[in-house]
């Protein structure tokens, strides 16, 4: 069982808890989840099983896509609903050219910092588990990009927008910094992860659903050739095929068309998927090797 579950997933435990769920209803000794989901936010959660494990890093840096809704006039302290309130503001008839002008600030490539209720560690503590002990850090911005913010709905004081953004993108801190634009504050009321990549809340599937059973051509099942389709394929011969299933990197001129540091699928001469490799300037290395 070498695939990717797309759970949707349910508001309330951690994404870890949810690997875990899964790897007992389907049985399975390995998996992984390919981006944090906060304890609070529902939606798409990718999850690799087994050999699929490998190839989480390539589904960590696919685009996402968000629903958000802020609550405006109110501040807390891991910026979402589930934190304490430490700063409350009256908030204005605001219209929708209001919050549009607001939120066009925040698209395109920005320096973003991450929130202190974070899993992101340093000196080897992750940033949660100071914030719990009272304890604030300097965080340096990160760059992340945001492609489009659409606004949704609004029923004063809450306001819905759809996000398309980068990885490494902060739904949360992005909501804040809105609500600082605007001059009342804010943090996240609700948010649902609504896709990764191509793989959409639509084609996710519940842990009830789970329960039942699901087949290998269920909409929510993805093989690793499939989850990597957006990498060009590589078919070699049987003297390259083997020498890449031994590690062996290969000569350039297997992928003369394809450009340097590219990551491409490794195929088998029956055009199976073994492997992914990276080209470099005067060779192909070979980067994970699949056993499937």
């Amino acid at each position: 069982m070498n695939i990717i579950i797309n759970l949707n997933k349910p508001k309330g435990i951690t994404s870890q808890q949810a690997v875990t769920k899964v790897k007992k209803l389907l049985g399975v000794r390995k998996a992984g989840h390919t981006g944090t989901l906060d304890p609070m936010a529902t939606g798409v959660l990718l999850i690799c099983l087994n050999e699929a494990t490998k190839i989480s890093r390539f589904l960590l840096d696919k685009d996402k896509t968000y629903h958000a809704q802020l609550k405006l006039g109110e501040r807390t302290d891991t910026l979402d609903a589930d934190g304490k309130l430490i700063e409350t503001r009256d908030v204005p008839p605001f219209t929708a050219g209001h919050i549009v002008s607001a939120a066009k600030h925040f698209i395109g490539k920005i320096m973003q910092k991450p929130p202190m209720y974070s899993a992101i560690k340093l000196g080897g503590q992750s940033l949660y588990k100071l914030a719990r002990k009272g304890i604030e850090v300097e965080r340096v911005a990160r760059p992340v990009e945001v492609y489009n913010i659409e606004l949704l709905q609004i029923d004063l004081p809450y306001v819905d927008i759809a996000v398309f953004c980068s990885k490494g993108t902060y739904i949360r801190t992005l909501c804040d910094d809105i609500g600082l634009m605007l001059g009342t504050g804010a943090h996240v009321s609700a948010l649902e992860r609504t896709g990764i990549g191509t793989f959409t809340i639509d084609a996710s599937v519940t842990f009830d659903r789970l329960e039942q059973g699901i087949s290998a051509h269920s909409p929510c099942v993805s093989s690793i050739d499939h989850a990597l389709s957006d990498l060009s394929e590589v078919i070699l011969d049987e003297n390259n095929f083997s020498k890449a299933r031994n590690g062996i990197p290969l000569g350039r001129d297997v992928v003369m068309a394809i450009p340097d540091n590219v990551h491409v699928r490794l195929k088998d001469p029956f055009g199976s998927l073994f492997g992914i490799g990276i080209t470099r300037w005067d060779k192909m290395v070979i980067e994970r090797n699949l056993n499937l």
